[in-house]
């Protein structure tokens, strides 16, 4: 099995690691619900697809990420954007000292 992940927008230079740890993050799943580890998922934008190589390298540095995750409470995590309208569709504005 290989992940396939599709997004509907034009394909930026390079992926977004968003999207990128989106991709790892299906391909981890396949592997701990099979028992076999796909050596690469798809990420396809409309006009251009990526190959994703799931390294050992990779796994950690998404298994990194994901304890942060994790671990995060709303005082250590720190808004990322200026962007208001994102801010009001966001499920966690109620909590927010950061919101805009």
């Amino acid at each position: 099995l290989i992940p396939v992940e599709v997004k509907t927008r034009e394909a930026p230079l390079q992926p977004y690691l968003g999207h990128i740890y989106q991709v790892l993050a299906y391909c981890l799943l396949i592997e701990s619900h099979t028992g076999h580890r796909p050596p690469y998922g798809i990420l396809r934008y409309r006009n251009r697809t990526f190959a994703v190589d799931y390294t050992p390298q990779a796994e950690q540095t998404l298994r990194d990420l994901l304890a942060e995750m994790q671990n995060a409470t709303p005082r250590t995590l720190v808004r990322s954007h200026d962007d208001a309208a994102r801010c009001a569709r966001c499920g966690y504005r109620a909590h927010c000292d950061q919101r805009l």
